[in-house]
C-alpha cells in the first residue's frame, strides 16, 4: 500500500512499457513520461510521479460535484493531484488539470505526499460520507484511490470519480469493484471532435458510462454546453438518446459554459439553451435532467417524474429539503431512483 508503481503497465522489452490504463496506451521508453505526464518509466517500472501529491483538499457538499441522487445534504473529502488525459479546449479547472502542460511537468513531483491512511483519518475526522477524487481527472490516481476505497469501507465512507471517463475496460472494470458514485463528464457525441479537440475517446467514455452502470456504480453525467461546440440539437440529442439507452433514471447535468482557459473568446451559454437541452432529455426519456451553473434556476431541483412535484428542493449547492418518502415521491408514490435518498 502507498506504492509508486503504477497498475496496467506491461513490459515491451528493450527498458520500454506500455501504460494500459487509458485508451493512450503510451508507449513510454526509460526516462520519459505519457501524454498526462503523470507516468514515468523509471529505469524499467512505471512511477506515478503524482501519487498522493494532493494540490487541492477541500470539505464540499456532494451536489458540488455534481451528484444530485448520492447522499444529498452529505459531506465529501474532496482530493486532487495535478494532471489530465486530455486537452480540453475549455476547461474549467486547467489550473490544475493542465498544469503539466502549461506550467512545469516538475509540479508532477511538487509537495509532500499524502499517504492513504492520512486521507481516510482526514475525512473521517471531519465527518464525511464520501471521498471524492475531482477537480483534474481521478483515473491518473487509480493506484492511490483503490487503496483508499479499501481503507475507507470499514470507516463506512465511500470512494466517489468525477472523471472524464477516458479509461480502458479493464481499469474501468475494476473501478466499478470499489466505486460508489461517479459524474462522469460526457463532452460532446463526436468521435472526431474527441479526438481533434479534445484528445480523447468518444467509445472509452461511452463503454466507461455502461461498466460503470453495469457494475453498481451509481452514475450521473455532466455536459459543459458550449455554443458553437455542442450546443445543437443533433449533438444534445445523441448524448440524451445513448444516456436514455443505457438507463433513462441516469440524471443528466447540462451546465452553463462560461469563457475559460483557451476559448475566452466565446459567449456564455445562453440559458435557453439549457432549457432547451433540458427539453430534449426529457424528450429522449430521460427521467432527471438538471441545469448547472446557474444558480436559483428551476433546473436545479428535483421533480418527480410522475408527477412534478420537488422531492428535492436545491439552491446551488444548498439543500433546502429531501422530501422523498422512503426513495418515493410522497405525492404519487412514484419511485425516485437514487443512493441515500431517505
Amino acid at each position: 500500500m502507498n506504492s509508486t508503481r503504477a497498475a496496467f503497465a506491461e513490459d515491451l522489452g528493450g527498458g520500454k512499457i506500455r501504460c494500459g490504463l487509458c485508451p493512450h496506451e503510451c508507449e513510454i521508453k526509460p526516462g520519459k513520461v505519457g501524454v498526462c505526464r503523470t507516468r514515468r518509466n523509471e529505469e524499467g517500472a512505471l512511477e506515478v510521479l503524482t501519487r498522493g501529491r494532493l494540490r487541492a483538499v477541500a470539505v464540499d457538499p456532494i451536489e458540488k460535484k455534481p451528484l444530485s441522487h448520492y447522499r444529498p445534504a452529505s459531506e465529501t473529502f474532496s482530493v486532487a493531484s495535478v494532471g489530465c488525459n486530455l486537452k480540453c479546449p475549455f476547461c474549467q479547472n486547467h489550473g490544475l488539470s493542465q498544469a503539466l502542460r502549461d506550467e512545469s511537468p516538475a509540479m508532477a513531483e511538487d509537495g509532500r505526499r499524502w499517504t492513504a491512511e492520512e486521507i481516510v483519518a482526514a475525512a473521517a475526522g471531519r465527518g464525511c460520507a464520501s471521498i471524492s477524487f475531482t477537480y483534474s481527472e481521478p483515473i491518473l490516481s487509480f493506484e492511490l484511490a483503490r487503496d483508499v476505497a479499501a481503507l475507507a469501507r470499514p470507516e463506512g465512507i465511500e470512494i466517489v470519480f468525477v472523471t472524464n471517463g477516458t479509461v480502458n475496460p479493464g481499469p474501468a472494470r475494476e473501478l466499478a469493484g470499489w466505486l460508489a458514485a461517479a459524474n462522469v463528464d460526457l463532452k460532446c457525441f463526436s468521435a472526431e471532435d474527441y479526438d481533434r479537440v479534445l484528445g480523447g475517446s468518444l467509445e472509452a467514455v461511452t463503454g466507461a458510462i455502461e461498466i460503470f452502470k453495469k457494475g453498481g456504480v451509481w452514475v450521473e453525467v455532466t455536459t459543459l454546453v458550449v455554443p458553437g461546440f455542442n450546443d445543437g440539437d443533433e449533438q444534445l440529442g445523441a448524448i440524451a438518446g445513448f444516456l436514455a439507452g443505457v438507463d433513462p433514471a441516469i440524471p443528466w447535468h447540462v451546465s452553463r459554459f462560461h469563457p475559460d482557459y483557451k476559448w475566452i473568446d466565446r459567449r456564455p451559454t445562453p440559458p435557453a439553451t439549457l432549457e432547451r437541452a433540458r427539453e430534449i432529455g426529457r424528450a429522449a426519456g430521460l427521467r432527471y435532467v438538471y441545469t448547472g451553473n446557474i444558480p436559483g434556476d428551476d433546473g436545479e431541483k428535483t421533480r418527480c417524474p410522475g408527477c412534478g412535484d420537488v422531492v428535492i428542493d436545491r439552491v446551488g449547492y444548498f439543500v433546502r429539503e429531501v422530501r422523498t418518502d422512503g426513495g418515493r415521491c410522497p405525492g404519487c408514490g412514484e419511485p425516485i431512483e437514487g443512493v441515500g435518498l431517505r
